[in-house]
């Protein structure tokens, strides 16, 4: 018993000299705990919370998780608005993303270089935005859901030369709404859909043409 006594306060002198050099490293007077919480505790309740009271765009917020999950910026050569191969993969990254939330619209903008003028960069930009809308719908994203594309032409540069520039020469996909039958949907039904998206995933494909050719 003594001996289990000894072990039990070595132990806890142990841990407890443990506590201290942990505490030793910060402030004397920091709060309680406040080793523990990195900062980020609570920040889902709290997103929860503005989105219910509507202090948070549900559009904002779902952009955000899309510029962080897919690049929304696709490049193109010079005078050209043909989608290359590393363009396309981008797409089908962003059709990935389009096809878990069908409620939702999304927009491309196609923009130029500054190389030509105003009104012919305004076409171009245009026949860029189109390109990548019917990429996305080759990949089965309806039409209905790409809202009308938009060109700023050359009115919007990320690099401000005279000279041919690539990362000018681009269109930007971006969440810019909700499709009519389905307005707000986000407002508390985040769970619903990603559970619809759970059971639909287990059904055998084989069970769905069988009901879809009935």
């Amino acid at each position: 018993m003594t001996s289990m006594l000894s072990k039990l306060l070595a132990t806890s002198a142990l841990l407890a000299l443990a506590a201290c050099g942990a505490e030793s490293s910060r402030s004397f007077d920091s709060e309680l705990g406040s080793a523990v919480d990195s900062g980020t505790f609570g920040n889902a309740t709290m997103n929860n919370t503005l989105v219910q009271t509507g202090q948070l765009s549900y559009t904002v917020a779902l952009a955000e998780r899309f510029n962080a999950e897919v690049p929304d910026t696709i490049n193109f050569a010079f005078d050209s608005a043909a989608l290359d191969d590393e363009a396309r993969a981008i797409l089908r990254r962003q059709a990935n993303f389009i096809r878990q939330f069908p409620e939702v619209r999304f927009r491309v903008y196609g923009h130029t270089d500054l190389v030509g003028s105003a009104a012919y960069n305004q076409r171009l930009g245009l026949r860029r935005a189109q390109a990548a809308v019917a990429y996305l719908t080759s990949q089965g994203i309806s039409k209905s859901r790409l809202e009308a594309v938009v060109s700023y032409g050359k009115t919007r540069p990320i690099v401000l030369t005279n000279q041919p520039e690539e990362r000018n020469r681009r269109t930007v996909t971006e969440v810019s709404g909700f499709v009519d039958s389905h307005p707000m949907v986000l407002n508390g039904k985040y769970a619903a859909i990603i559970w619809r998206e759970y059971v639909g995933s287990a059904v055998p494909q084989s069970t769905v043409a069988a009901a879809d050719a009935q």
